[in-house]
């Protein structure tokens, strides 16, 4: 049994939550339109309320106050006191358990009721009706932390942008069925942290992990019901406390764990977070935290009718990043992240949503111009997904300096190239070379583009070949939910299949992607299990499978062990040569002072493409020339970077090109360095010459370098 709580002091304001002194616990919630707010305290098992304390003091619509005897561990809620008045925004009930915005961490899950909700489900006036039962024993109980943790010598890696190698991946599914990693840790934060798995990674040679939601999150009623989840976790309600599924019984410090042991690898880690909206739904959703404390400051409500929500998210609300708390809130989370728990960037989510300081996307709002002059979050690697489902949302290449961008434009287009698809040599050569149409006119860089050709929404890499039409059947939403516009193609036969004909052609066009994707300027992003066929089935929507459909199959095979080997060496191949990852773009034109061009493109003929020609709707087919000798960048020292020189032939049709080998390379030798055409990606031929024709296959890309050994 816990001891009662007997004093009680004022407190302060900041810092928000509750925080841990040495001495005693701080509370702090802000809550503008609150008439009271109780601390509801909880015995150790977190089963029975024990205690509330009406916290004494408010200052700046921030209620606080100081216990001496609270220690580390204490289990905690809010209730809030208030108006319940929807028509105006308000929506208080003290009936309703509600949790802490700021907390560190919590334990237990919402085990779904009708006790959830702020009104009575069913009645017929909806959320105007007023709810009087308790809902705590379905809650979850906050806990007070103590943040110590023996860091030791750990720091960021510092990769980088042009360096930098992205790999997206779910902490649960990646390691869910690893073999090697031990049975207890398989899903788990310290799963990620094992040794096999980080091997696996930097024999990857990526540089940079990107996780998947792992702040808390919740999932949806209507999906528990049916026996799924929100697998992806993109519905979050506490944005400082890492997911507790992931851990075996300390999420923070067995998170805190996986950052150092990927850092001791020279691996970078990088949240994907869902500033944009909460759990909560929409008006009709449940009182779970933001609602309950102050629902008319925490989301855009509609100026007319403030009952309903905003929705720029297809989520039912959006948070209110015109209110000062709000985005206090998202930016004291982004701090802690970095500062508590040594993470190396952020992946915003629909971050179009976070520009709207009224209804247009402001590209100066007030968020971006908070995070340009912050000290610690200007110094992170910041990555928006630039768009969000509301009017004009869609903002690919208009993020201000200092932040990248998920580049779907290039998505599409190489996708729609080595599909096959007409009239887009011209879009595939300007994605290719970093997108300098979308980003080299505001005086961004290359590595501003995201490059991807799969991510955790869509197909798997082993499905983009497979399969022509979505197979959501599992998802349990008579595959309604999901994209159509896959830009796939299954060669033949929907799905799995022995002909081997057409597992050969699929497997040369996963090569043919994954060597533009990453032989492409800009930032390459891996979606995780790409490099060893991983499939879902046809699922391109696996948000709600916390199965085998959406977990990594590490089971070995011949052709998992040749596209890993592959994806190794194409990965190593922009480690080491820096005209394969410029920190500039291409000029196209003679060098200042040299009397090379850094780049020309060129027709199968070996003749320079001329205008015409990339307008050509027929044209399937391009080489490209990179002079390692027109790098204008230098070294960390100052020193003149030169490189080798390259030349990349591209097939999209499916007949065999003899393609000439432009005079103007010179006498040579070019070696084959890399053809797609071939099972490793190895050509058996030798070198060639500048005037000889190089024999392209159909569905092939060739990588040839100059006086290669």
């Amino acid at each position: 049994m816990m001891e009662p709580i007997t004093i009680v002091g004022p407190g302060r304001p900041y810092p928000r939550g509750a925080t841990w002194d040495g001495n005693g616990v701080n509370f702090a919630l802000f809550a503008g339109h609150a008439e009271k707010v109780e601390l509801a305290l909880f015995e150790a098992g977190g089963k029975r309320e024990v205690q509330r304390i009406a916290l004494p003091e408010c200052t700046g619509d921030v209620w606080h106050g100081y216990l001496p005897e609270a220690r580390p561990g204490l289990l905690y809620g809010y209730r809030v006191h208030g108006p319940y008045h929807p028509e105006s925004g308000h929506r208080y009930n003290p009936h309703k358990l509600l949790l802490d915005p700021y907390a560190k961490a919590f334990v237990g899950g919402i085990r779904w009721s009708d006790a959830h909700f702020g009104y009575h489900v069913g009645h017929p006036k909806a959320d105007l009706s007023f709810d009087r039962r308790d809902d705590a024993a379905g809650m979850p109980r906050c806990q007070v932390i103590d943040a110590a943790f023996t860091w030791s010598d750990d720091r960021h890696p510092n990769v980088p942008w042009h360096e930098t190698v992205i790999y997206e991946l779910h902490v649960k599914g990646f390691t869910r069925l690893h073999p090697q990693v031990p049975e207890c840790l398989r899903g788990t934060y310290l799963g990620l942290a094992s040794p096999p798995v980080i091997e696996h990674l930097t024999r990857l040679g990526i540089t940079a992990v990107e996780l998947m939601p792992v702040h808390t999150f919740v999932d949806e009623r209507r999906l528990v019901e049916k026996g799924l989840c929100n697998y992806w976790g993109y519905n979050s309600i506490g944005y400082f406390a890492p997911e507790n599924r992931y851990a075996l019984s300390d999420p923070v410090g067995e998170f805190k764990t996986m950052v150092k042991a990927l850092h001791a690898a020279g691996i970078e880690v990088i949240l994907d977070v869902v500033y944009n909206h909460t759990g909560e739904g929409d008006h009709l959703g449940p009182t779970l935290a933001f609602r309950g404390i102050d629902n008319a400051r925490y989301y855009r409500l509609k100026p007319d009718e403030p009952r309903y929500y905003l929705d720029y998210t297809g989520c039912g609300n959006t948070l209110n990043m015109r209110e000062p708390h709000v985005l206090q809130l998202i930016m004291d989370s982004l701090r802690y992240w970095v500062t508590e728990m040594h993470v190396d960037g952020f992946r915003f989510d629909l971050a179009s949503a976070l520009a709207r300081e009224l209804h247009e996307v402001d590209r100066l709002g007030a968020f971006f111009d908070i995070i340009q002059q912050d000290p610690v979050l200007n110094q992170v690697k910041l990555i928006a997904e630039p768009w969000d489902l509301g009017e004009g949302g869609y903002q690919v290449g208009n993020f201000p300096p200092g932040w990248a961008e998920w580049n779907d434009k290039y998505r599409d287009a190489v996708r729609a190239y080595w599909r096959g698809d007409g009239g887009l040599i011209g879009e595939f050569a300007q994605r290719f070379t970093g997108s300098s149409d979308l980003y080299g006119k505001s005086g961004r860089s290359p590595h501003a583009s995201i490059n991807f050709v799969t991510a955790h929404d869509g197909f798997t890499l082993h499905d983009l070949v497979s399969y022509e039409r979505k197979h959501n059947e599992a998802n349990l939403e008579d595959n309604r939910d999901g994209t159509d516009n896959n830009l796939s193609c299954n060669y033949g036969v929907e799905g799995e299949t022995d002909d081997p004909a057409i597992n050969a052609l699929r497997a040369r066009q996963k090569r043919n992607l994954l060597a533009t994707l990453l032989l492409s300027q800009g930032v390459p992003m891996l979606l995780a299990g790409d490099e060893i066929c991983r499939t879902q089935r046809g699922n391109n929507n696996a948000y709600c499978q916390d199965n085998e459909i959406s977990w990594v199959d590490w089971e070995p095979n011949e052709a998992k062990q040749r596209l890993l080997a592959y994806v190794q060496r194409l990965v190593a191949l922009r480690r080491e040569h820096p005209i394969l990852r410029r920190r500039h773009f291409f000029q196209g034109r003679p060098i200042h002072g040299k009397d090379v061009k850094d780049i020309v493109w060129f027709d199968p003929r070996g003749a320079e493409m001329s205008e015409q020609q990339w307008n050509e709707h027929f044209a399937r087919c391009l080489g490209v020339y990179l002079d390692g000798r027109g790098i204008t960048e230098r070294d960390p020292l100052g020193r003149p970077i030169q490189d080798a020189s390259f030349v990349l032939l591209f097939n999209a049709y499916h007949e065999t090109i003899p393609f000439q080998l432009p005079p103007f390379l010179g006498v040579g030798p070019w070696h084959v360095l890399l053809d797609t055409a071939f099972e490793d990606g190895l050509s058996p031929d030798g070198d060639y010459h500048g005037g000889e024709p190089y024999p392209l296959q159909g569905h092939s890309l060739a990588l040839l370098q100059l006086n290669a050994g």
